[in-house]
Formats: C-alpha cells, structure tokens, sequence
C-alpha cells in the first residue's frame, strides 16, 4: 500500500482522491495525534485552519473543521490566506497545529491538506506516519463540552501583514513591482503589502473565482508577468504560486529571474551583512550547478538535500541556518519564516534592489546559469523509476557523454503523477537532447 502523504502533505484530484470524507477522518486523526499533549480536563487543542481560493477548498476545509471540532478541537478558521501564513498564525496565536488546504501550484481541479505542527512546522515523515495509521484505528468523538468550537479568525491578515511588514527594516519607494498572484491565496495580501512597504505596484492575477488559480498566470507561467512588467517600465515582477510559498521574479527587460537565482542574491546580501548562520545555503539536488560555483566563489558554503522545501527545512532547523530554498521558488528565511513564503521573499528581494541601488538583472548576475532541461514524464509508474535497471543504465550513459561537463537527475515527483528527468550541460541542445533521450527510455521503460 502506497503512502498516503507525499513530500507535500496529501494532495490529489479533489473529490475523487481528496474527499470530504478523507478530509474529516485525516481531522480527526490529527487531533487524535496533534492535540494529544495539549488536551486536559481544563482545555481543548486549538488549530488554525485555512485555504486558498479553489473552489474544492470550500468543502474540505468545512469537512476539517467538522472533524476537527467533533474530535474536541477549538478551530480558528483563518479563510482564504496564504500558506506562510497560516504556519506563521499557528505560532502567533500559539495555537497547537494548523490545517491548510491547498494544492499550491496544481491546476484548480486539484486540492490537498498539510498539516503544521505547534509552531508553526511542517510534520517529519514519522508524525505523517502516525496521522495516517490513526485513520483505521479508534478516533475520537466528543460530546457535551469536550466538542470543539469554530470561530473566524478575524485579524488573521492583519496580523500577517504586520508581520511582513516587520521583517524589513527599509522603505521599498522609489521601485516599481508588477505582482502577479496567480489569481491564487496571495490575491489580497501580497499588493497590500508592498503598497505599505512603499512600492509602486501594478497587478496582474489578482481576481480569483475558484476556478482561475494558477491558470495561464503565476510562478508556473511568467509570461504574462514579463509582458506587463515591460508594459509598464516596471524595475521588477513578482509571480507567486496558488497558496504564495513560492516567489520568482523577472527583471526590466522581462527575463527570468528564478529561485537559484534568489537563493544567490539574498546569500551574498545576508554574508555581507552577517546574517547568513555558519556562512551556509540550504539548496536541493535539483539546484542549478551555477549556483554552487557562484557561492564557493565567494566563500559560502552549499548544503544539499532532497528535492522539497520539508528536507530544506529539516536542515535548516537541525543545523539552525538561515536561508535555504529550491530552484522553483520556495525560499525559507528562517529568522522570519518557517516555511517557504513567496510574499516575504519578494519584499526581501526588492529590498536588496533598494540597499544596493542595483537593477535585478545586475543582482541575478552574480551566477551563470549552467543550461538546464527539465522533462516531466507522464502516463507512468513512477513508483519504479528508481528500480529500473534499463533507465538507470540509460543515465550512467548520459553522465558519460557529459564528462563531468554536466550533470543528470531523474526523479519521482513527490507531487504530481510523474517521473522528472533533469539535464544540466554546457550547451542548451546537449541539455535537451540527453534530457528528451532520457525521458523515451522512462515511457517505454515503466507506462502505467
């Protein structure tokens, strides 16, 4: 049997593989597991639950907050925020976890539920782990005053707007962002934000329906972001995902701007300043190779984990470093954040603009980008990616035409249905014709 969380929380098409069913069971099991050290005669657990702005999210998060409160859970029902947010408001109202339904850059039809621990932390795999098994064991039921409440958390923003705003010690006048939020959970917070850091800022995806998140706009799709940016002579632009954990940019000229990128410019900013814990960086294996070049240049060192923001978190919170992030756009700033959050990211990258008197481009420049092509096989079982001894062959023979010129990986996603394959060579058509080469052997290798 497969397991039920991914390297994202549970994720899938909403009403056929997330339910309202799996949806109250996956609420009571949590407060069974979550609230357990919280729960005496004198005091219920609290939560913190919230969404973003797909319509499937209406019925789940009313389905977690019914398990929730039959489980004697008090829920403070957060809304449409983003997901930073929501970890952010766990530790502010010390509430004992949080609930956030969102499948994050997903197309609209898809949801999923990720649960935060007391502070505002993503769960170990061994927590998910205990969720997941206290779904076929006993849950609980209470009745009379043991069951739990649902109230709106009415500050919520407020309260996460002043705290971004806290977070950067400078006025951002003078620069002009074009913001796109995908139509997505940062629709509200994120222009709002900027406007009171003192920004000029013209918006884009902005008007979400339920349907329209992340659809032809937002971090998945920059052009629409470039093109508005170069329209209106803007110095920057900011696209964020459906539930605005990720942030990357584009410069004047409308150029991408991404999360490598990012990851250089904030590192040598925090080094200069003596900011960046053990002069570190936190990056994924799927990070650019530039992106180590550039940091042993100037004397920071690189960390590598699994692809996903949890094993960036794991080693950032084992180790207590202060940056870390992945290639598409999920940078953790640990002094300020527990988690990847695309809003304070794009404040502290225009910031930077501002602190240097430099363009973006001048900024991202501090890295050469290595080509790199990235396949996302579909169609296939990508539980034998890593078993195959045919595709892991046919990787030992690319590596070899590289030469150590380059570099492959071939992965399962941990989010979606499909195998990634990703090639990093000196030329752009080396990159792509190893990369699409790769990607035939995993069609023909493992189809569903």
């Amino acid at each position: 049997m497969s397991r039920l969380f991914g390297t994202d929380g549970v994720r899938g098409l909403a009403g056929v593989d997330v339910t309202a069913e799996l949806a109250l069971g996956l609420a009571q099991a949590a407060a069974l597991v979550l609230g357990r050290d919280a729960r005496s005669e004198s005091r219920r657990p609290v939560a913190v639950v919230a969404r973003d702005p797909r319509v499937s999210g209406e019925f789940i998060a009313a389905a977690v907050s019914a398990g929730l409160a039959s489980a004697g859970v008090d829920v403070l029902d957060a809304g449409v925020i983003p997901t930073p947010a929501a970890a952010y408001l766990v530790a502010d109202a010390q509430a004992d976890f949080g609930v956030m339904v969102s499948a994050s850059h997903n197309p609209a039809a898809d949801n999923g539920i990720k649960f935060f621990a007391e502070g505002g932390r993503k769960l170990p795999d061994a927590v998910e782990d205990q969720i997941e098994a206290a779904l076929s064991g006993q849950l609980l039921n209470t009745t009379g005053r043991e069951v739990g409440r649902i109230r709106r958390f009415a500050d919520a923003e407020d309260r996460y707007v002043v705290h971004l705003l806290g977070s950067l010690g400078l006025s951002l006048e003078g620069i002009h962002v074009v913001l796109d939020c995908a139509h997505g959970a940062a629709a509200g917070i994120s222009p709002q934000v900027f406007t009171d850091a003192g920004a000029t800022v013209t918006v884009i995806g902005n008007a979400p329906d339920g349907f329209n998140i992340n659809d032809g706009v937002g971090s998945t799709y920059l052009g629409p972001l470039a093109e508005k940016v170069r329209e209106v002579g803007a110095d920057l632009g900011i696209a964020h995902d459906g539930d605005a954990d990720r942030c990357l940019a584009v410069d004047a000229d409308g150029n991408t701007v991404d999360g490598d990128q990012i990851m250089a410019i904030l590192a040598l900013s925090m080094s200069d300043r003596g900011l960046l814990h053990e002069n570190t960086l936190v990056a994924t294996v799927m990070s650019n190779l530039g992106l180590k070049l550039a940091m042993a240049d100037n004397g920071i060192e690189v960390v590598e984990t699994g692809v996903g923001d949890r094993y960036v978190l794991e080693a950032i919170n084992a180790n207590g470093y202060s940056l870390g992030g992945e290639q598409s756009g999920h940078v953790i700033m640990s002094e300020h954040a527990t988690t990847g959050d695309g809003v304070l990211t794009g404040l502290h990258l225009a910031a930077e603009m501002k602190r240097s008197g430099k363009s973006i481009a001048e900024l991202a420049s501090c890295m050469t980008v290595l080509p790199q092509v990235l396949v996302n096989v579909r169609g296939v079982d990508r539980s034998k990616a890593a078993t195959d001894s045919v595709i892991a062959q046919a990787v030992a023979q690319a590596e070899v035409v590289l030469g150590g010129t380059g570099r492959v990986l071939l992965r399962p996603s941990g989010t979606e249905p499909v195998v990634r394959v990703m090639v990093e060579a000196p030329s752009i058509e080396t990159a792509e014709q190893l990369a699409h080469d790769l990607a035939e052997v995993v069609r023909d290798r493992i189809p569903v």
